[in-house]
């Protein structure tokens, strides 16, 4: 199973920032004594073992060690693999997390940051199948298996599917769908305006960014939910402020906070986008937003399909934001 996360009190806007720093470190190095202890026997011996026979299995070795790890979904005209469910954790009252298995357990997803899977389910009853895209919240580099966060939902055909499975049954899954291309310091800064399930491709995106020590890029999150029990990842993102308190900052925003809350209550507002968001006027920002429709309309306006943003309207356009300042996953 997997470790539960725990819920952080969220941090007051008082309490926020905009310097930054970045962190380093200095690789050390080791003795090589020993050697001068060897004979000119021994030398003679290791000489004619590494120019004899030996050496090439040695190096065929090290070559398949660092061959690229095989990719489960490779794009085009793959079609959709069967993925058996192989774990499942209620992470709250209304989502869980899938863990599916990869076809071999030393393949990788092949997916890149930032896209998405797309899953495919028929009911004995239904016409026609359902197809739902979801972000795995599974490190890239995992081999064997994806995770997935699903939010449950009344009238969800996909979600209420996944809910019912059990270990051991399988799903149809296809990608990788590409979204928004990340290459370490594309943006000085970026912005992650989510709500509820929302959460995956933005987490998806800090997890990369902070994973490479090469990328200095700043993160600021901005999420929205019902109550405090509905903050997905809050751990995860939790980590990641304390580890990069000069580079991420979380803020979250509860429409049904309790009375010892210490965030912002009620919807994501202008007031709160204008002080925590890098400003409009900053040359290399990224605003990202994801989640439920009328979020998505308030914010930035809908995106009108997969390969069509749309246009911008909504707070992010009140605000001074450009077309190409934002993406809707």
């Amino acid at each position: 199973m997997f470790a539960r996360a725990t819920i952080r009190a969220a941090q007051p806007l008082r309490m926020q920032a905009r310097r930054y720093a970045t962190e380093s470190g200095a690789p050390k190095g080791g003795s090589n004594a020993a050697v001068y202890a060897l004979g000119a026997g021994a030398l003679g011996a290791a000489g004619y073992w590494y120019f004899g026979g030996s050496a090439k299995p040695a190096a065929a070795a090290a070559a398949a060690a660092a061959a690229p790890p095989k990719p489960a979904f490779t794009g085009g005209d793959q079609g959709f693999l069967s993925l058996k469910l192989a774990d499942v954790e209620l992470v709250n009252h209304n989502t869980k997390r899938f863990r599916f298995e990869l076809p071999e357990g030393d393949m990788v997803s092949g997916l890149h940051v930032a896209s998405a899977i797309l899953t495919k389910y028929k009911g004995p009853n239904d016409e026609k199948a359902t197809l739902r895209p979801y972000t795995p919240i599974s490190d890239e580099g995992a081999k064997g298996y994806i995770d997935l966060l699903v939010k449950r939902y009344p009238d969800g055909p996909m979600s209420n599917h996944l809910h019912n499975m059990r270990p051991g049954q399988r799903l149809d899954v296809k990608g990788p769908l590409p979204k928004y291309p990340w290459t370490e310091n594309k943006h000085d800064h970026i912005a992650l305006v989510a709500g509820g399930t929302g959460i995956t491709p933005m987490y998806q995106l800090a997890r990369a960014i902070f994973s490479n020590p090469n990328d200095k890029t700043k993160v600021t999150l901005v999420f929205g939910n019902v109550s405090e029990g509905d903050i997905l990842l809050k751990k995860e993102f939790a980590d990641l402020e304390n580890t990069y308190p000069q580079r991420f900052r979380a803020f979250y925003v509860l429409d049904k906070p309790t009375k010892d809350w210490a965030g912002a209550s009620g919807y994501i507002n202008k007031d709160l986008l204008k002080t925590v968001l890098p400003e409009p006027k900053e040359e290399n920002i990224k605003v990202f937003v994801c989640g439920p429709p009328g979020m998505m309309k308030a914010i930035s306006g809908p995106k009108t399909s997969p390969k069509d943003q749309g246009e911008l309207s909504g707070l992010l356009k009140e605000l001074g934001y450009k077309q190409d300042q934002v993406y809707k996953f």
